[in-house]
């Protein structure tokens, strides 16, 4: 199996594009900066657990992408609230974010019985 094969990479890879490709004209050059770089974090990060030669260190960068979610989030609360993410965008995004949150929750867990 290659990390490229995993559902929570694939969504983690498909939810930065469209964050990417959204938010490519925001002026706010610090906010698009920290949104895009806590979301390319994520399949970043579980590419590079999944190619670690040992659960212990797979399971960390699974924390690592897991952290960065919550970290997305965040940002998407904040883009919501001060008019830089559409609505339905922000809640379809941040649904999403959550949800591989939850599949990394259970790809840690099964890298730790």
């Amino acid at each position: 199996m290659r990390f490229e094969d995993l559902e929570v990479w694939k969504r983690s890879c498909r939810l930065s594009v469209e964050i990417c490709k959204t938010l490519k004209n925001c002026k706010d050059f610090n906010f698009k900066d920290q949104i895009t770089r806590s979301s390319l974090s994520v399949p970043s990060n579980i590419a590079e657990g999944f190619e670690r030669n040992s659960d212990k260190d797979s399971v960390k960068f699974f924390y690592y992408a897991k952290s960065s979610c919550g970290e997305l989030r965040t940002q998407i609360y904040i883009g919501l609230e001060i008019g830089y993410i559409a609505k339905d965008v922000g809640f379809n995004w941040k649904s999403e974010a959550e949800q591989i949150s939850k599949m990394l929750s259970a790809l840690i867990k099964s890298r730790t019985i």
